[in-house]
């Protein structure tokens, strides 16, 4: 939901706005996913949550996203430019390199949704489950 209409333009957003945006979006994606699958006890949401929105499980989505050729050209740029982007600090419990590919997968999230491009956003959330979830299939496998 949007109360105003931009007075930017957002094709020239800077890609830690973007991703702060994206972070938002995908956690209230999240959240609703959780939800209606039938979690609904805080501790239980909350860790689950974690195993979608951290650093390293976003790092790993963009990374699936970029090796096919599901992501559009001037959607791999809005990666690029969060990827490239310096952050202010980082978690001690991330590295750099995991930190700035997690930013990229914000910013695209943010980038798609700022332009109201929900369809396509929904196809990239989609697609983050699947991969999140088919991965956490084969750890519980092993």
């Amino acid at each position: 939901m949007k109360l105003t209409e931009s007075t930017i333009d957002l094709q020239q957003l800077n890609a830690l706005a973007l991703a702060y945006m994206g972070d938002s979006i995908l956690d209230t994606y999240v959240r609703y996913r959780l939800i209606a699958s039938g979690k609904v006890r805080p501790q239980q949401l909350h860790k689950k949550a974690t195993s979608y929105v951290s650093a390293k499980a976003q790092a790993e989505v963009i990374n699936c996203l970029l090796a096919t050729d599901f992501l559009s050209e001037e959607e791999v740029a809005v990666v690029m430019r969060g990827r490239n982007a310096k952050p202010g600090n980082i978690r001690r419990s991330t590295d750099l390199q995991t930190y700035r590919l997690s930013t990229a997968f914000e910013a695209l999230i943010g980038y798609l949704y700022l332009l109201n491009r929900y369809e396509r956003l929904d196809e990239v959330i989609a697609r983050t489950f699947a991969i999140l979830e088919k991965e956490e299939g084969s750890e519980t496998n092993e």
